[in-house]
């Protein structure tokens, strides 16, 4: 297996687990039902939404994704800097799960670098695809330099986009993944500005609480330790997507927390691998902890 094709040590049954309060069966498929039903709304405005302004449709795109979040019963925190958009920026993040992509771009909208299986997915491929997200070909190491190319031509148009470099999801406990190097290349090349982000998950103990049982992982903890941390929106492995939907949605009481980290200009380390480090660092150290800007419930 390749660098290109990284695989996280987390497991469904090891990682993918909550301990916490939990909704019953009722109040979540009316989450599930509300979720779903934005997401696909999402799908069928995106033609409309592209004939917006930039700074309307970045607007329309911000409030959509934070409702999707919403919706699915998942109260949303941004912490650290304001993020004010700067032309061509690439975004950097950890990868926990399928709700750090409208997450991000609740905050943060851009393009995203996806795999090309995506593109035939039902509801969220048509949606990816009329979003202008960048589809790359994961199995084939000849076709990076292509993958490299389109991303760095869509940061010279001045497009922000949005990578999960760690290249595959993991449960959020421990140091995280190594972040590949390749896309940091596109930014060097574009003269671009690297904005870390860091994306976390949390529950609040209340209420009735029941116990999945899920053992100690290899990720570094159990399904939810006494911080709060939850493993219900862990999305990894061969977790099927439905079982997660399910997960996040009878899990009451979910937090998730993005926290902007300050820019990292392109040109401020020697190369791509330098700068990866930098950006990787950035993501998964503790001074990166700042007091919350906003805060939306």
């Amino acid at each position: 297996m390749s660098g290109w094709l990284p695989v996280a040590p987390c497991t469904p049954r090891d990682c993918a687990g909550h301990r916490g309060a939990r909704r019953g069966p009722l109040p979540a498929a009316v989450l599930l039902v509300a979720g779903s039903a934005l997401t696909l709304l999402g799908v069928l405005c995106v033609p409309a939404v592209q004939l917006l302004g930039a700074a309307h449709r970045d607007r329309l795109i911000r409030r959509w994704a934070y409702t999707v979040v919403r919706a699915f019963g998942v109260r949303v925190l941004v912490t650290g800097e304001r993020a004010e958009h700067s032309a061509g920026e690439l975004v950097v993040a950890n990868h926990i799960s399928w709700l750090d992509i409208p997450l991000v771009a609740a905050v943060l909208p851009g393009r995203m670098l996806g795999k090309r299986e995506i593109r035939g997915w039902p509801v969220l491929g048509p949606l990816a695809s009329l979003g202008g997200t960048l589809f790359i070909e994961r199995e084939r190491l000849r076709a990076l330099p292509d993958a490299v190319h389109a991303v760095a031509q869509a940061l010279r148009s001045g497009s922000r986009v949005v990578v999960f470099p760690e290249g595959t999801t993991r449960c959020g406990r421990g140091p995280g993944g190594r972040f590949g190097p390749a896309v940091f290349q596109a930014a060097i090349d574009a003269g671009a500005t690297v904005r870390p982000v860091r994306v976390s998950y949390r529950s609040t103990r209340r209420g009735p609480v029941g116990v999945d049982g899920a053992p100690t992982g290899p990720c570094g903890g159990p399904s939810a330790d006494h911080s709060g941390h939850t493993g219900a929106v862990a999305f990894v492995g061969d977790d099927p997507l439905a079982a997660s939907l399910w997960r996040v949605v009878t899990a009451a009481g979910l937090t998730a927390e993005i926290r902007l980290l300050p820019l990292i200009p392109a040109d401020r380390e020697p190369g791509r691998r330098a700068l990866a480090r930098a950006a990787q660092n950035a993501v998964a150290s503790d001074s990166a902890k700042r007091p919350a800007v906003s805060v939306h419930q």
